[in-house]
């Protein structure tokens, strides 16, 4: 059984800096693409980054592009999500997730329905 879990989350000031980690278990994680998504209050979730299995190819929504890196340590089963120059539009419970199959790049950027297994969460709350 595939296992996700989110770490890193937390208030923070405009501007200030975070670091999201995702830990996984129960796959062969250097296999899958990873991705992470959140979700804002009343809101639908939405792709934020990703990751291809091999770590060659990162795609990223518009809003977040040059202040948001996504990377992977596949030695620690583990991708992390750092971002700098926070906004209070960027606050949002985010999750980690792991694509529905093996070995895949995506052509754009993925979506919800890219990805089969899920964290539980973490919030981030950016304080203007």
């Amino acid at each position: 059984q595939v296992q996700l879990v989110e770490s890193g989350g937390g208030l923070v000031q405009a501007g200030g800096s975070l670091r999201l980690s995702c830990a996984a278990s129960g796959l062969t994680f250097g296999t899958y693409a990873m991705g992470w998504f959140r979700q804002a209050p009343g809101k639908e979730r939405e792709f934020v980054a990703a990751i291809s299995w091999s770590g060659g190819k990162t795609y990223y929504t518009d809003s977040v592009k040059g202040r948001f890196t996504i990377s992977r340590v596949d030695a620690k089963n583990t991708v992390n999500l750092q971002m700098n120059s926070l906004k209070p539009e960027d606050t949002a419970v985010y999750y980690c997730a792991a694509d529905l199959r093996r070995f895949r790049s995506y052509s754009g950027s993925p979506g919800l329905h890219d990805f089969g297994s899920w964290g539980q969460g973490t919030q981030v709350t950016v304080s203007s």
